[in-house]
Parts: C-alpha cells; structure tokens; sequence
C-alpha cells in the first residue's frame, strides 16, 4: 500500500527541468596572456607599443602640419591673384613679428632676392631672375623638407613592426615546444595557451604596421601635391617678374 501511494505521489509531482552541462568559457584573457609571457616577448611587446603609441602622436600631428599648410596656401594664393601690390605683399611677408612659412616664404625669398639683385650696379634682367629663382627653389625645398618630417619614421615602423611580431611569435612558439619536451602526454590544452600567448606579438605588430603604412601614403600624397603647387607658384611668380624686368627696362 505504502509503495503504491509513493508511486502516485512521485507521478503527480511536477518534473524538475535538467540543469544543461556548463560549457567551457572561450573568452581570450590579452591581458593575462601579456603579463606571463616571457621577457623576450614581453620586449617585443612593449617596443611594438612604444611604436604603435609614437606613430599615432605623428599621423595626429602631420595631418595638422598638412591641414595648415594648405589652409595656408590657399589664402596667400587668393591675396596674391587679388591684384594687390607686390612690394606691399612683401613687405607684409618680411614682417618678423608673424611666422612666415609655405607659400609665402617661397614668395618673400625670391622677391627679396630679386630686389637685393637689381639694387645692384651691373647685373642685367637675366641675371636677376635667375637668381630669384634660386632663392624660391632654395626655399620651396626647406619648406618640403619641413613636411616630410617623421614620414620615413611612419614608413619604418609600417615596414618594420610584422618582422618584430614575427620574431616575438616565434620566440614565444619555440618556448611552448621547449616546455612540452618536460610533458609526457601533450594536449591541446597544453600547446594552446603558449602559442595563442606567441600569436599576440604578430597582432601587435599588425596594429602598429597597418596605420603606419596607411598614413605613410597617405601623407606622402599629399606632401606631393602640395610641392606641386609650390612648384607651379614659382614657375608664374617668375613669369611676373620677368614682365616686370621688361617692363623697366
């Protein structure tokens, strides 16, 4: 009787759902995996995030140095074709109290040296502007110079960071295979932490590369163009001189 009255309970009872089976977690712990590398890797590291970090600080930079100097240009260009007076122009470039850069210094040093020339007793036209435009190439090419700066270390760090990651990698791989040779049953729980610790030096040298090399084109084009509008000024500001040289004479 007992056994047939706990039979009906256990039937009438509701049945309890089955707890599913926990699943092993898959989150990738980077930050763990950093601070138990070994020093060769972790010196990989840390010079793959000093040139991840110091890239950044110049592709900010240039792109600000790039911005103004076409801001600058565009606005010396739309001053110089207004008809304004030439001396008057110059003498607002040779003013030390403002900096003076691009465009405009290309401008202030040929026609500074083109005045300093025919001030002088017996050099002819030809003479004066030819050495004007020396003195605009001279400049034309600090003022590239001056743009170009930090690009190669850009190009460096975008050629360079996949051979160190390389390296930290198969540093990091040899050192899992070595302490395998201590394990007499190898698994994959055992390989994979030390080659995914390995496989992190080749990911950083891929971030500090791939906007290293990005920023390296980018701005070299436009260093580019910029020195071909820089070339194209002084080629018409010496037609206008020349005019002028023949005006006088």
């Amino acid at each position: 009787m007992m056994d047939l009255l706990m039979l009906a309970a256990a039937a009438a009872a509701p049945e309890l759902p089955v707890a599913a089976p926990a699943l092993p977690t898959t989150d990738l712990d980077v930050i763990g995996l950093i601070l138990h590398a070994s020093i060769p890797v972790k010196i990989v590291m840390l010079l793959l995030l000093f040139g991840s970090v110091s890239s950044w600080v110049i592709i900010f930079r240039k792109k600000t140095i790039l911005d103004r100097a076409i801001r600058e240009a565009d606005a010396f260009e739309e001053r110089f074709w207004s008809g304004v007076d030439l001396t008057k122009l110059h003498r607002e470039a040779s003013n030390r109290e403002r900096e003076v850069w691009g465009m405009e210094a290309i401008f202030e040093a040929g026609f500074s040296e083109f005045s300093r020339l025919r001030n002088k007793r017996g050099i002819d036209s030809r003479t004066q502007l030819e050495g004007a435009q020396r003195a605009m190439r001279a400049q034309g090419s600090r003022e590239i110079d001056q743009l170009e700066t930090n690009l190669e270390y850009l190009a460096s760090v975008g050629s360079v960071s996949p051979y160190v990651g390389l390296f930290g990698t198969v540093w990091g791989i040899m050192i899992s295979f070595q302490g395998l040779a201590n394990v007499r049953d190898a698994t994959i729980a055992s390989v994979a932490p030390g080659i995914t610790e390995a496989l992190i030096a080749t990911a950083m040298g891929l971030f500090a590369a791939i906007p290293a090399v990005w920023a390296y084109n980018r701005y070299a084009t436009r260093v580019e163009r910029i020195n071909v509008r820089y070339e194209a000024f002084s080629e018409e500001f010496s037609s206008i001189l020349q005019r002028q040289v023949h005006v006088d004479d």
